[in-house]
């Protein structure tokens, strides 16, 4: 296992790298943090030289290439109290780009919800969106956990293959061992997506013909979510410290949402798909929606080819 922690040396980033030690596992996981300088902007004058901009550039390199290797030492202070071993790495660059690119050759990429120029406590930062937007693997997004001791995570399953390696993720990367896990999948029924509520089935008694294939759907709807939450479940017994299932209707995202609020969930897990197309572009978006507003730390897990 292989994992990548970002860091600015905030003092948010700084207890994300704690935060994040504290779900994944610690053994034979090979843990670096990075942190991104990004390269100075220099522009050419009419009057000045190619080498005195040069010697200018290579002086901030140097100046801020100490600093950066100061912030990456204080994120491998912080994760060694926390037991974990890790390497330095520094780069110069967009951080954005750089922590994007490096995502597809890590198991797992740990960022901060917000970095050190976007505090605020609603949605994520600049180089967390973009990591979850077009990263690779698994994107831990990471807020400070609620409970100090045994945490809680809520998998979010459709029966898909990214719901499938979000399963997979769990099992392989994190410390479910000292974790309650709760199964959750939402069933979208077709009134959903057109704003309705259940209540608009109930139709005269003297129309039963034009509710019966209404009914009918409904009902193959919640068995197949019975059998989707009945398998997660099962490939998670053993691991977790405790499993449970939800089955709630209505939008994927919200619903997600509403669940990890009103629980006070430490950590929320959910697949994507890379695909291009309409639907799988829409079932992408619930992930990046997540990410963006959930009050807890949010892995999303994408293949990683």
């Amino acid at each position: 296992m292989k994992t990548l922690m970002a860091t600015d040396g905030s003092p948010e980033a700084t207890a994300a790298l704690r935060a994040a030690s504290r779900f994944l596992r610690k053994q034979k996981n090979a843990v670096s943090v990075l942190c991104v300088a990004p390269e100075p902007v220099i522009k050419l004058s009419a009057n000045g030289s190619r080498n005195g901009h040069m010697r200018i550039r290579d002086a901030y390199r140097q100046r801020i290439g100490k600093e950066t290797q100061a912030i990456v030492s204080t994120g491998q202070a912080a994760l060694a109290k926390e037991g974990v071993k890790s390497e330095p790495i520094t780069q110069f660059g967009s951080p954005a780009g750089i922590i994007q690119q490096l995502t597809g050759e890590y198991d797992v990429t740990v960022v901060g919800a917000t970095g050190r120029k976007d505090r605020s406590l609603i949605g994520i930062g600049p180089v967390a969106g973009r990591a979850v937007e077009h990263g690779r693997g698994v994107v831990l997004v990471v807020r400070k956990p609620s409970n100090e001791s045994n945490w809680r995570a809520l998998v979010a399953v459709d029966g898909s293959g990214a719901s499938q390696r979000a399963l997979n993720a769990l099992r392989l990367y994190f410390d479910i061992g000292a974790a309650e896990v709760t199964v959750m999948h939402v069933v979208e029924t077709p009134w959903v997506h057109l704003g309705l509520s259940p209540e608009w089935l109930n139709y005269p008694d003297d129309i039963p013909d034009q509710v019966d294939p209404e009914i009918q759907l409904e009902k193959e709807l919640g068995r197949e979510a019975e059998t989707i939450v009945e398998q997660a479940e099962g490939q998670l017994e053993g691991y977790a410290l405790g499993v449970k299932t939800v089955i709630r209707e209505g939008s994927p995202a919200n619903e997600i949402l509403g669940e990890a609020e009103l629980e006070e969930y430490d950590l929320i897990v959910l697949g994507a798909t890379g695909a291009s197309d309409l639907k799988h572009q829409m079932l992408g978006s619930v992930s990046a929606k997540v990410a963006a507003q959930a009050n807890c730390s949010v892995a999303v897990v994408r293949a990683r080819e």
